[in-house]
């Protein structure tokens, strides 16, 4: 029996169209699930006829593949994919390929991979994005790991990713370890963000101009055919025409509380770590913590007042003015996730390519957009680009896009509308520009407390000072500055 080019372990969804895919551009795949009927019911059923071979042990997945082995796991992140390790380790040899395609944490990633290389093989912990059709069709693959282990997989990769229009695959090497999956757990984030501030958007419409779902549908739909269009957009837009069995609009039927996976917190919690103000992608994540909350809410709603959303005005020009605040918003969301990769990248040694990473987003995934064009000029312009919003292009574009944003902003805080993204983008857009910040302030009431020390605008940074404030707490200092 010929071998087999690749092995995948899990049949979920997306193991299954992975695949498929696979298999669809020439190669022949080897599967295994833990529940042996799915490999059954898969060979059997959508992988009939085509060279996909079923296997029902570890021991047969491994004897049924070409050396060096390439092993892609598509499993639950976490314990499943450290037992399906130390499952196949006894089974492979030197230089043998392990793959990790779920949505694991960079941290476990790291771990991983120096586990796995102390073993002699090689392991790949890989971001794929694009949801079920993207893995079957061809997603964004972001992999990261051992580099030895690139070349051996790097055909596959790149014949099953999504291809921009000259035909470049959504997927190149990142960096050693943990950096595949930290891109992807941004991506992620960004996604969050992206969501939630077209929900603002829809929220606005809505509860404040009053449009009906049809009329929002043509919004989305006309955003969709400029510089907003992206996948996100024109699945709003579809969703907003879609009709429930009696004829009304589906979307105003779904309970409105958001499930999370934990990459958004992640994100969050990276950017903490890293010392990097994630905003926008924080405020998306606990706006749908909030939005789980709906007891509460509506206990809340009967017990609390606030103002009745009022517009008077020209709707249009509002339209227009919410367009402006999503656009610029986004390009904050976008500047906020490449800031947090740029200080990553520092602390983990990763040589990232932010270029190549947007252009890794520009297709397949769930945050592609023509937007990320314009972010790839950017790095191609200057790849050591400390803030998108220092770019010629995205400056301009806030420029013209920040008096709309602030109506949209005040018009919504005066009438009792929740858009936290739109709101911590513009707060975090005018601390950036701002040149000095309360934050003199500050640090004298933490030297008052704590003797945490300062710095002085008329010395040289470095220098560091104390005070004492009351007369009474004597001339000792703390060591740490930033405690």
């Amino acid at each position: 029996m010929e071998k087999a080019d690749i092995g995948l372990i899990g049949l979920a969804v997306m193991g299954e169209n992975l695949a498929l895919n696979m298999e669809s551009k020439g190669y022949t795949v080897a599967v295994f699930n833990r529940s042996l009927d799915k490999v059954t019911r898969f060979v059997e059923g959508r992988a009939k006829g085509r060279n996909i071979i079923g296997t029902y042990s570890i021991e047969e997945l491994a004897a049924a593949l070409k050396s060096p082995r390439k092993i892609m796991l598509m499993v639950k992140a976490g314990k499943p994919v450290d037992d399906f390790i130390d499952l196949l380790l006894p089974y492979l040899d030197k230089g043998d390929v392990i793959i990790d395609g779920g949505n694991s944490h960079y941290q476990d990633t790291i771990r991983r991979t120096r586990y796995v290389e102390e073993w002699g093989l090689l392991y790949i912990g890989t971001g794929v994005s694009g949801g079920e059709e993207g893995a079957l069709k061809g997603p964004s693959i972001m992999p990261g790991g051992s580099p030895a282990a690139w070349p051996h997989v790097k055909p596959i990769f790149q014949a099953i990713a999504a291809k921009v229009s000259d035909g470049t695959p959504c997927c190149d090497w990142v960096g050693d370890n943990g950096a595949g999956h930290f891109v992807k757990m941004v991506h992620n984030g960004i996604e969050y963000g992206d969501m939630q501030l077209i929900c603002e958007a829809y929220h606005l419409m809505k509860d404040y101009l009053g449009m009906s779902a049809d009329e929002m549908h043509e919004v989305f739909k006309e955003w969709n055919e400029g510089e907003l269009n992206s996948y996100l957009i024109e699945i709003t837009r579809d969703i907003l025409a879609y009709k429930d069995t009696d004829g009304t609009p589906l979307v105003e039927k779904i309970l409105d509380t958001a499930g999370q996976k934990g990459t958004g917190k992640w994100t969050s919690i990276a950017s903490l770590e890293e010392g990097i103000p994630l905003t926008l992608i924080g405020e998306a994540v606990y706006a749908r913590f909030l939005s789980a909350m709906k007891d509460e809410r509506v206990a809340a709603s009967r017990a609390i007042s606030g103002p009745k959303p009022d517009f008077t005005g020209d709707r249009r020009q509002f339209i227009n003015h919410i367009k402006d605040a999503l656009y610029a918003s986004k390009i904050v969301s976008y500047a906020q996730g490449f800031t947090l990769l740029r200080a990553a990248a520092k602390t983990y040694g990763w040589d990232l390519k932010y270029g190549d990473i947007a252009l890794m987003w520009r297709g397949g995934c769930i945050i592609r957009s023509v937007f990320l064009e314009e972010i790839k000029k950017a790095f191609d312009r200057n790849n050591d680009l400390a803030n998108l919003l220092l770019d010629p292009f995205f400056k301009e574009k806030m420029e013209k896009a920040q008096a709309g944003w602030r109506r949209v902003v005040s018009a919504a805080v005066l009438n009792g509308i929740p858009v936290p993204a739109f709101t911590s983008a513009l707060t975090y857009f005018d601390g950036y520009r701002t040149e000095r910040l309360p934050a003199n302030l500050l640090q004298a009431q933490r030297d008052y407390f704590g003797a945490h020390t300062y710095e002085r605008v008329d010395k040289p940074r470095g220098e560091f000072f104390h005070t004492n404030w009351t007369g009474e707490g004597g001339t000792t200092a703390s060591t740490v500055y930033t405690g």
